[in-house]
């Protein structure tokens, strides 16, 4: 059965029981070799982080506020991936189009929930790198494990208060038109274009919301930078310096490829009319999947400790 003959027209149905996923329109015949990359990226996502996730969990020397934030940041890029490219993967190899109303839904969320607690995380690491940096004195009074554990809540607060609206924003919605979605997922604004009611609030919410929160991160991020760099050109020595910004080398690594894409996507969005919407789509698959895949190895590379861990862990595995 066609994507064209699953897609129905039923003006009496405002509460669907599904919706149909088109993938990449275009590239419907590569679909086979387009999953292969996307499944090796992901397999490489879930071995990374779930490695860094056990060494950071059960290496005692690894319980410091740096290596909790990482934790959490390898959680929330195990979800992010897991949300979408498992359904990318059955689109591309077994034509599994359909998803039902629930289940869009609840990728949804997740999916939004994910990248907004990423943003938090990475926020809430400029702010360890600051204190470690700025205030070597006061870092283990200031950031004790009950403060780390209310920061983590509040991250993941913020964040849930962000984005469940937007369930319900979508969920209010009549859908009696095609219930085509052009993705390889479900994503909010994606999901109410296809409403027959107005969605200017959707529109608003969905734009000015997360646009101020993630823009604020980025604010208080680059103030932590700031002040950081000031310090480490207060130091005395050159090797001080190199050794201080090499703590915060990993950091600003993830940063750049967290945010890059975000940015790069949100403006070719609103201002990219001549580009073909399957390179959005293309874009948008890869976002969700080399980021949480780049990230463990970035950590593992440039952070000494991790990478001791890693070479001591599999060692120990080859000898027995």
């Amino acid at each position: 059965m066609t994507i064209k003959m699953m897609v129905t027209l039923n003006l009496t149905n405002f509460n669907p029981d599904y919706f149909i996923l088109a993938g990449i329109p275009g590239l419907e015949q590569f679909y086979i070799w387009i999953g292969i990359p996307f499944c090796t990226i992901y397999l490489v996502a879930l071995a990374g982080n779930s490695i860094l996730l056990y060494l950071i969990v059960m290496d005692r020397s690894l319980h410091k506020p740096m290596f909790f934030f990482l934790s959490m940041l390898t959680s929330t890029d195990l979800i992010l991936c897991t949300t979408c490219v498992p359904k990318t993967l059955g689109i591309f190899w077994l034509k599994a189009h359909e998803i039902t109303f629930p289940g869009c839904l609840t990728q949804l969320f997740f999916l939004h929930f994910s990248f907004f607690v990423d943003s938090a995380i990475l926020l809430g690491m400029a702010f360890d790198r600051y204190m470690a940096i700025c205030s070597p004195l006061r870092y283990t009074s200031v950031l004790t494990p009950r403060t780390i554990v209310k920061i983590m809540v509040g991250l993941v607060g913020r964040s849930f208060s962000v984005i469940l609206p937007v369930v319900f924003l979508v969920k209010r919605l009549p859908f009696c038109r095609t219930h085509l979605i052009p993705h390889t997922y479900c994503e909010h604004i994606g999901v109410a274009r296809l409403a027959c009611a107005d969605i200017s609030i959707n529109i608003w919410y969905g734009f000015a919301v997360p646009l101020m929160t993630i823009i604020s991160d980025l604010i208080f991020i680059g103030i932590s930078y700031t002040l950081i760099l000031r310090a480490v050109f207060h130091l005395p020595s050159i090797d001080a310096r190199q050794k201080a910004l090499s703590t915060c080398g990993s950091h600003i690594s993830v940063i750049l490829i967290f945010y890059t894409p975000a940015m790069f996507s949100a403006l070719t969005h609103r201002f990219g009319h001549n580009i073909p919407h399957t390179f959005h789509i293309v874009f948008a698959n890869l976002y969700v999947a080399i980021p949480p895949a780049l990230n463990p190895i970035i950590y593992g590379v440039k952070t000494k400790q991790i990478r001791d861990k890693v070479i001591l862990l599999f060692l120990s595995k080859g000898m027995q």
